[in-house]
């Protein structure tokens, strides 16, 4: 039974439907996708928290969710309401005091799992539940428009990621590829929920990439579980891969297994893949391709080329003709990598012998998570920068011998995580050279994403649980303040009444930052008492 829990607030203005148009033009008072804008910039054009004030910065609110369990949310706001969410569920609150307006909770889940946020059209709010419906809610009063079951959790398929709305169409993705499931991406009407195309990213039997795959074609893995970037200009979607499985047993599945580990364009209309390009070729060590497809406009060779930019987990950094797919260049993101020497001409790495996963274990650089994951990037074209947090951790990589049996939770093996220096590292996108970088921890137990202002100030954390804000120009410290928790989610930022706030969820938290304003003085009355 799904419950709708109502509080005696209500909302002060009936603001107009959100639009498409509202979304493509990008984040600004509101922030409106999950990475602030169609091209995955995480840039925000406000303008009041500034180089020489950031030290100013104080709490403004915290809202606690009592039964989350590290919270990924990345919230989305609008006229002056935020919309976060938790495993099955999804919470409106006034974005000024974070006081709750409407709460609605998913009864009939029978599963809990992390949620990265929801999606906002017209008048709806959409999210989706652990076990693949898609919810849409009014935005105002919380109250159930449609519940619309789009896959399977019975076949290993879960969701986690935030939906993405483009147009007429609510994108999701799945999630589950580490147990054995078949990856997507989907689709759905914004009214009903009803499918409108699937594109499935490991081909069945007989499909083009079909035979890049000797057996499990049912089970391959190639999760989507991250949301996508969109180009309104070619009406391409971009949308990055899973690792295939079983993550560590090759055997299984000799051959690349496309399409994981890949980015995908696809037609927004029709789904049909246009291009394709493979990071990992039959990997074998979880490098799955879940980072952002980051689209840009640079300088190549005389002229102005439309790209995607792609900071991978294998520890490589990629620049990618937007059209075509076409390989340009790439560059080490990290130091430790020990797996290649490089990538080829073609893209392709340069594989350096007997690294692969063993029944003894081997030593390998970077480690199952990574030389960057999932958590979010931002561009800042004031600076011409990308931030990304990168980690220099390493791991022992080892073989199973037992028989890979989908939905069994079996990875096909087993990876450490010992730890190491995570780094956030400023990269020029032009030539994927390292400008800065500034130390955020040594434990690599830290997930936070960046988002940066017009007035040059990134905002991000550490590994002690510290919202930080330094200078995007230089990675010169400004400020910072420790929330209490692990943060594993990504800050935005929004305004409300010409004010601007800092946003981000940790631990069981969503906490909101703003310039120190002070008190004003309030007469004291003089009661004269009678003798």
């Amino acid at each position: 039974m799904k419950t709708i829990l109502l509080t005696l607030l209500t909302l002060t203005t009936a603001a107009a439907q959100v639009r498409y148009e509202d979304i493509v033009k990008g984040a600004g008072d509101n922030w409106l996708t999950y990475a602030g804008n169609f091209q995955g910039w995480r840039y925000s054009p406000l303008k009041q928290i500034t180089l020489q004030n950031a030290a100013n910065v104080v709490p403004k609110w915290t809202y606690h969710f009592p039964d989350a369990n590290g919270l990924r949310t990345s919230p989305i706001v609008y006229a002056g309401v935020m919309y976060v969410t938790n495993s099955n569920s999804v919470h409106a609150l006034d974005a000024r005091t974070g006081r709750l307006i409407w709460r609605y909770d998913d009864g009939q889940a029978k599963r809990r799992g992390v949620n990265r946020g929801a999606a906002i059209y017209g008048d709806s709010v959409y999210f989706t539940t652990t076990d693949n419906y898609l919810v849409s809610l009014d935005r105002q009063t919380g109250a159930l428009l449609f519940s619309h079951h789009f896959a399977d959790a019975s076949t290993g398929t879960i969701s986690t990621s935030a939906p993405l709305v483009v147009k007429d169409k609510v994108l999701v993705g799945s999630a589950g590829g580490d147990t054995g499931m078949r990856g997507f991406i989907a689709a759905l009407d914004p009214k009903t929920g009803a499918e409108v195309w699937r594109t499935w990213t490991v081909p069945a039997r007989g499909e083009p990439g079909s035979e890049t795959w000797s057996d499990l074609h049912e089970w391959g893995g190639a999760a989507t579980w991250l949301s996508g970037t969109f180009d309104p200009d070619s009406n391409t979607l971009f949308w990055t891969t899973g690792n295939p499985w079983p993550d560590y047993a090759g055997k299984p599945r000799e051959g690349n297994d496309l399409y994981s580990c890949s980015v995908i364009a696809l037609d927004l209309e029709t789904g049909k893949l246009k291009w394709y390009f493979q990071f990992t070729p039959h990997d074998l060590h979880d490098w799955d391709a879940q980072s952002w497809p980051v689209l840009l406009e640079i300088p190549w060779e005389g002229a102005t080329r439309k790209v995607v930019v792609h900071a991978n987990r294998n520890g490589f950094f990629y620049i990618l003709d937007r059209q075509t797919g076409k390989f340009l260049k790439a560059t080490q993101l990290i130091d430790n990598l020990t797996w290649a020497s490089g990538i080829d001409d073609s893209g392709k790495p340069v594989i350096v012998p007997g690294k692969d996963p063993t029944a003894e274990g081997n030593w390998v650089c970077p480690s199952v998570k990574g030389g960057t994951n999932w958590m979010g990037q931002s561009f800042n074209p004031g600076t011409g920068l990308l931030y990304i947090l990168t980690q220099e951790e390493c791991g022992m990589f080892t073989l199973s011998n037992q028989k890979p049996v989908p939905m069994k939770n079996f990875a096909g093996g087993a990876a450490t995580e010992p730890g190491g220096p995570v780094i956030l590292r400023a990269i020029d996108p032009k030539n994927g050279k390292r400008v800065w970088q500034y130390p955020v921890g040594n434990t690599s137990r830290m997930w936070t994403g960046v988002v940066t202002t017009a007035t040059g100030v990134l905002f991000s954390g550490d590994d002690d649980g510290h919202l930080i804000a330094l200078e995007a120009k230089t990675g010169r410290h400004l400020w910072h303040y420790n929330v209490g928790d692990v943060i594993t989610a990504s800050p935005i930022i929004y305004a409300v009444d010409g004010k601007e706030y800092v946003s981000i969820a940790a631990g069981t938290n969503v906490f909101s930052f703003g310039l120190f304003e002070p008190a004003q003085s309030v007469p004291v009355p003089v009661i004269t008492l009678e003798k």
